[in-house]
């Protein structure tokens, strides 16, 4: 176990890495195209990149003689839509929202899923210790100092950046539910075709789309389709078999590290000293989650 437990984190350090440099993509992609189309045409180019993944996985279990695992196809539909309607809200309202607000604001509130994760666990009777809670608040703190370069006010798009991080708390823990139940990587599949089905609806009604803007953002669309539809939202997904939601939060949530990363080399923005600390501090907060999970809380002593 401790060593799934080390590639799962692995795994989702990884994922966490492709989603800060998709940050980049998406702000790129955002100059030629609206926010839904974008987000539509990602999830389906990773239906398409994942499609023969899925293929190649049903051949080998099938020559073997093994079983995939664990739901009918019934389950791994409903599982699948929930999963999806969550990651549609969450990539909608941080798509959208990041033409009302700035970057660092829109990367500090985004990564607030890390504290709505352990809150909300707590309505589904979700046990997390100390050390995970103290993990957070020192990464959230980070995570602050990484991203917020001017004075903290609720606008428009920091609202929607709101949202968005419950969403993706809701999705963290949907996830962390579903995918030692079911076949993980189908699990991906449907999840994107139904984020993907949606977000087209919403882009019909309200954008245009012409070859000329696919084309134009042919770059920042594959990469977020590929890399951070298909492989890291599928390493999260096959990750969080062996990972206490919680603690997945605080690892996925290093992305606003790698997103500083991705905007220094391919944007040419400067990391300033409170970033550096920022970076510090979330890296703290990751290793305090993991290192001490089970730290208690103090114990009242009855005085007789």
């Amino acid at each position: 176990m401790p060593n799934k437990a080390m590639q799962a984190n692995l795994m989702m350090l990884l994922a966490a890495s492709i989603w800060g440099f998709a940050f980049v993509a998406q702000r790129v992609g955002m100059e030629t195209m609206g926010p839904h189309w974008f987000n539509s045409l990602r999830f389906f180019i990773g239906v398409v990149a994942l499609t023969p993944v899925v293929i190649w996985m049903d051949r080998v279990q099938a020559k073997s003689a093994t079983e995939s695992p664990k739901s009918s196809v019934k389950t791994l539909l409903m599982g699948g839509a929930v999963a999806g309607f969550l990651l549609f809200i969450g990539a909608t309202f941080q798509q959208v929202g990041l033409q009302y607000t700035t970057a660092g604001k829109a990367g500090f509130i985004t990564g607030m899923y890390i504290f709505f994760v352990p809150l909300i666990g707590l309505f589904f009777r979700m046990k997390t210790g100390l050390g995970t809670w103290l993990g957070a608040l020192i990464a959230l703190w980070g995570l602050y100092l990484l991203s917020i370069n001017e004075d903290f006010t609720l606008s428009k798009g920091d609202t929607l950046q709101l949202i968005c991080a419950v969403a993706f708390a809701g999705h963290v823990l949907m996830i962390g539910y579903l995918a030692s139940r079911m076949d993980t990587v189908k699990l991906s599949l449907v999840q994107f075709f139904v984020a993907g089905l949606l977000a087209m609806i919403l882009a019909l009604y309200s954008e245009q789309l012409t070859w000329g803007m696919v084309t134009s953002t042919a770059v920042p669309l594959l990469f977020a389709g590929v890399m951070s539809t298909g492989i890291a939202y599928t390493l999260q997904t096959i990750a969080q078999q062996h990972a206490h939601p919680s603690h997945a939060a605080i690892i996925l949530s290093s992305e606003g590290v790698f997103a500083v990363i991705g905007g220094f080399l391919l944007l040419n923005e400067v990391l300033p000293v409170q970033g550096l600390l920022g970076c510090g501090l979330i890296l703290a907060g990751m290793l305090m989650s993991q290192l001490m999970p089970r730290l208690s809380w103090p114990r009242r002593v009855k005085v007789v």
